[in-house]
């Protein structure tokens, strides 16, 4: 392993800020924005994206009626301008799977069925992993960057007030996505880095 900006853990680079900086999602301040805002549909692997077509009836009923027809119309997914497959967009902004609560906050359609164990899938790991982005790179490792987007400015002071890290506010989807091997690695990692300092 490297310590520096980059923290290297076999073929995965991983920004150091992944370790230092504080998140713990605030989601009673933010009302589930991220379903909402941004530039694009939130990342999709291939096989997610068939997950959701092949797991339609179960989640859709959690769906609005636009975000219905949004899929309907014009599939599950798009490509983006980079390439990158992601959810539909209903007119451009708000995710095709997203829907509301009782008090207007967003939530993830496919998560509710879930939950109600309904479904085996919980929803996209880019979802998930957030405010971690991750990507393949050309050279067939995978980079993992910090994502600072203002909507979540009170999940990063709240972190902060509770004292814990990105890395460890995220343990459980980055096990799942990466393994116990790679989080104890982090863990190691972070120690160094601190250490250090």
């Amino acid at each position: 392993m490297k310590y520096a900006d980059i923290v290297e853990i076999g073929d995965i680079l991983v920004s150091s800020e992944i370790l230092t900086e504080y998140f713990f999602c605030d989601y009673d301040a933010c009302g589930g924005a991220c379903c909402l805002e941004g530039d694009g549909g939130a990342p999709l692997e291939e096989r997610e994206a068939d997950i959701l077509k092949d797991s339609y009836d179960e989640y859709s009923a959690y769906m609005t009626d636009s975000g219905k027809n949004e899929v309907i119309a014009n599939g599950f997914y798009y490509r983006d301008k980079d390439g990158d497959i992601v959810t539909s967009l209903v007119d451009g902004r708000e995710c095709a799977f997203s829907c509301r609560d009782k008090n207007g906050n967003f939530r993830c359609a496919v998560e509710i069925a879930f939950e109600k164990n309904e479904i085996a899938f919980r929803k996209p790991v880019s979802c998930s992993l957030y405010p971690i982005r991750y990507k393949k790179l050309s050279n067939g490792m995978t980079a993992l960057n910090l994502h600072k987007w203002s909507i979540c400015r009170s999940a990063f002071d709240l972190g902060k007030h509770k004292g814990i890290r990105v890395f460890e506010f995220l343990r459980k989807p980055l096990i799942e996505k990466f393994g116990n091997e790679f989080y104890s690695d982090l863990e190691e990692a972070f120690k160094m880095l601190t250490a250090s300092s």
